[in-house]
Parts: structure tokens; C-alpha cells; sequence
């Protein structure tokens, strides 16, 4: 299987981490991983078949291109064969600068581009698909990308209140941040859960958790206590706890599994190909009209 990483261009970077990509070779079957409960979001945009989800016992096909947040419940994705998409990562707490829909409306399910962007979301998927390389895709979903964050605002207290939390999730304080922002806790926790759906401790247990995890599948030659310890837990027991109450079942037991596949997680940018700089000249198969200040849902309705 290829995989690529895609560094994006220098003003949306504050926002989108990495876009990035998976394609399968020949007729190979990828074993899929379970997406586990984390503190960003995924767009994905299929050229192969897109991800089918083990649910309730049926298989539940996502759209072609989609929005996937997982913060409580994992998803189980299915192995398959033609597998090819290119994904963009936001960062914690910043897909809010490019959507108009309530944290609570986005949590725990797929959402086609399309629901989240109307007819501009359809024109996206269509203009990605037909995109003649990785280079036109990525171009064509950066610059549209550029045109929400233009007309696009948000909780910037939450915003840097979430970053304080994810580079700090070991030994962060919440009423040390509430401080430091010059507010309440009460007040920084309803701010905190009406953009995000979360409570500032639960984004920082699931930072923690996330993080745990993602060392482990990076290094498989990392202690687990180590790690564990390292990332705010008090023991492997705490941790464990942890790992279960966001239905995960056994930490060890998920670690053994996702070990035997590959997984979402990605090593540093350092050698990721800069493609980006190309957007402004992107060739597609049709010229992209750029987005109206009027057709800015959050410019009509004054921002959030």
C-alpha cells in the first residue's frame, strides 16, 4: 500500500495539520483499523471504494467524500480492496473554523460534504474527483478550505484554551487555563462544551488517551507503563479505566489487534511532500469559481 502526507499551505496550517492519503496496490486487501475515539477530525475524499462500517451487525457505506469525529464511540471499518482517498486532519478544536454546524451535531457520526456544504460541498466532491492528481485534489480542497476560513469565525478562547489542554493534556489545569484566559471555570466550560460538545476534562482525558495510544502504535518497542505515566495517568489501572469507559474495551487487548494493521496515526511532516505551493495554480478539469463574501453562512448570520 502507498501512503503520502501532503504539508498544507502557511495560512491554513494553524488549522489542518497534514493532508494525506492511503491507495492500495493491485488487488490487495487493506485491513482497515478501528478508528478510536480522538480530539480531531478527518475530511476524506475517495477516488477507490469509499469506507464501509461494521454497525449494529450491517455494513453501512460512506459517502464518497465525508467529515468523520469520533470523540465517544469507535468506528469499526470493514477490509477492502481499491482503496484510494486523500484525507485532510484538522486540528484539535478547528474544524468549527470551516463549518456552521453545532459541535453536538458533529460528534460520533460520518457526515457527507455535501450535508456539511450544501452545493458548494457538492461542487467540491465533484471537482476533487475529477481532480487529474494529487496535486489537483489537494490544490482544490485547500483553496476552498481557504474561502471558509475567510467568512468563517470562532470561539478563539476555546481555541487556545484547546491547544493549552492537547500540548499540555499530562499536567494541565483547568482552573489554572481558567485563569489564565481571565474567566470563570463555569464560564470556560460552557464556552468549551458549546463549541466543541465536550466538558474541558473530557477533551483532556481523550487527549491523553489519544496520545497513549498513538506512541504505543508509533514505537511498538515503548513500555507501556512508561508511556502510560508520561501521559498524566497515575498508573496502568487509571489508564485502563480510561481506555474502557470510551467502550474500548481492553487497552492490551486493542493494542495486540491494531498492531497487526495499519492505522491512522502519522510519523512527523519533516518528509512529507510540499505540493501545496501549487494551489493558487492548480490545473483542474474545470475552473472553480471563488466563493462570494454573501455566501458565507456565517458572515449572514453574523459569525459565532
Amino acid at each position: 500500500m502507498k501512503k503520502f502526507s501532503i504539508v498544507p499551505i502557511a495560512p491554513l496550517r494553524p488549522y489542518v495539520e497534514r493532508l494525506w492519503g492511503w491507495e492500495s496496490i493491485g488487488q490487495e486487501v487493506v485491513e482497515l483499523p478501528t478508528l478510536l475515539p480522538g480530539t480531531g477530525a478527518e475530511i476524506f475524499f475517495h477516488y477507490g471504494r469509499p469506507f464501509i462500517q461494521k454497525r449494529e451487525g450491517k455494513d453501512h457505506v460512506f459517502d464518497e467524500a465525508h467529515l468523520i469525529c469520533v470523540r465517544r464511540k469507535p468506528i469499526q471499518l470493514r477490509p477492502q480492496r481499491d482503496v484510494g482517498f486523500i484525507a485532510v486532519r484538522l486540528r484539535a478544536g478547528r474544524m468549527h473554523r470551516f463549518l456552521n454546524v453545532p459541535g453536538q451535531d458533529l460528534i460520533d457520526g460520518t457526515h457527507s460534504v455535501m450535508e456539511l456544504w450544501e452545493s458548494r460541498g457538492r461542487q467540491l466532491s465533484l471537482e476533487v474527483s475529477n481532480a487529474r492528481s494529487k496535486e489537483g485534489a489537494s490544490g482544490i480542497i485547500q483553496r476552498f478550505l481557504l474561502e471558509r476560513l475567510e467568512c468563517r469565525r470562532s470561539d478563539e478562547l476555546v481555541e487556545n484554551a484547546i491547544s493549552a489542554i492537547y500540548q499540555n493534556h499530562a499536567a494541565a489545569s483547568i482552573d489554572n487555563l481558567a485563569l489564565r484566559f481571565g474567566v470563570a471555570r463555569r464560564e470556560l466550560e460552557r464556552r468549551f462544551k458549546t463549541l466543541t460538545a465536550q466538558t474541558p476534562v473530557e477533551f483532556r482525558k481523550l487527549s491523553r488517551v489519544q496520545h497513549v495510544m498513538r506512541e504505543l502504535l508509533l514505537d511498538p518497542s515503548a513500555h507501556v507503563l512508561d508511556v502510560v505515566l508520561s501521559h498524566g495517568f497515575y498508573d496502568q489501572a487509571h489508564f485502563i479505566h480510561a481506555f474502557a469507559e470510551l467502550q474500548l474495551g481492553s487497552p492490551l487487548r486493542h493494542l495486540a489487534l491494531a498492531r497487526t494493521k495499519p492505522h491512522f496515526y502519522n510519523t512527523s511532516l519533516s518528509g512529507a511532500a510540499n505540493i501545496s505551493a501549487k494551489v493558487a495554480n492548480t490545473g483542474t478539469s474545470r475552473n472553480v469559481p471563488a466563493t462570494r463574501r454573501d455566501d458565507c453562512p456565517a458572515v449572514r448570520n453574523g459569525g459565532s
